[in-house]
């Protein structure tokens, strides 16, 4: 008598393919912004840099979340897409009516 094929099943671990996220944003992106943060709070050494520098860090945070909210790894989908623009036109199909030229 033949055994009915059973589907292998592998247990895919959360930690193992879960995005690298610091504080709701991007760990690269979040990294570089509290360094840039930190670099104008360091260098200028007053009150005023400080408190702008902060301000600047918080707008950076917010953004990041944001953006992770939609995409959590957006930054790398963005820059492996630089490459193709030339390759893809911004048309759906070779034969839509565009009301702009294909090319100048």
């Amino acid at each position: 008598m033949v055994q009915p094929e059973v589907l292998r099943q592998t247990v895919i671990h959360r930690a193992l393919h879960r995005p690298q996220i610091i504080m709701g944003g991007e760990r690269e992106l979040t990294l570089f912004s509290m360094l840039i943060a930190g670099g104008l709070i360091v260098s200028a050494l007053n009150l005023i840099a400080s408190v702008l520098g902060v301000i600047i860090w918080l707008f950076c945070i917010y953004g990041l979340r944001r953006m992770a909210k939609i995409d959590p790894q957006m930054s790398k989908v963005y820059q492996r897409q630089i490459p193709y623009a030339h390759y893809y036109a911004p048309f759906s199909r070779p034969f839509r009516a565009a009301k702009s030229t294909r090319f100048k």
